[in-house]
């Protein structure tokens, strides 16, 4: 009896804690198997770190600066500016124009021939046309400085066409607001 007892107790729990189960949730449903296609596989690329940023952003900033300060050149005793120093001043513009507060200074240059005053008036002549072809679109003059040094500061010494080919030049400097400078979008 005593046996009997235990068996039945021992039944009894076995049937309270197997009806205690927690239920299987159901298998997720398959995913089904890519359809093959002619496209070419989409790579996808890490996302950039911080510092991948940061360095970008710090090269695009070098960038900015670098071409803000291009010289741009001229041809012999003239004023006008030639296609690549369009090129170049509209790269300064949209820099300009991303960095309100950012003044420049263009100083006119000239090779060595021609009296000191006609070299003057020519470098101020430079200077000016790069200053009136950015503020013809849009930045304000108050932002651009103008000087002339003549022939006074030549950038290459000799006395042949290469060489006062590149005398013949308007330089860029950052007046004011340089510390701030952002990249153009």
């Amino acid at each position: 009896m005593r046996v009997s007892r235990v068996l039945t107790v021992l039944v009894s729990t076995t049937l309270v804690l197997g009806a205690c189960k927690k239920k299987q949730p159901p298998a997720p449903a398959p995913i089904p198997a890519p359809v093959p296609t002619n496209e070419a596989p989409v790579r996808t690329t890490p996302a950039p770190t911080p510092v991948d940023t940061m360095e970008a952003y710090r090269s695009k900033i070098a960038e900015a600066r670098a071409r803000l300060l291009e010289t741009i050149y001229f041809e012999y005793d003239a004023d006008e500016l030639r296609d690549e120093a369009r090129a170049s001043l509209d790269a300064k513009l949209a820099i300009l124009n991303a960095n309100p507060g950012l003044r420049i200074r263009i100083a006119g240059h000239c090779d060595e021939r021609g009296s000191d005053e006609y070299n003057i008036a020519l470098g101020r002549r430079r200077s000016e046309a790069a200053k009136r072809y950015l503020t013809d679109r849009g930045v304000d003059a108050s932002r651009i400085e103008t000087s002339s040094f003549g022939r006074e500061r030549p950038a290459v010494s000799g006395t042949s066409e290469e060489s006062w080919s590149k005398n013949r030049r308007d330089e860029f400097e950052i007046a004011a607001g340089g510390d701030q400078l952002r990249p153009a979008p």
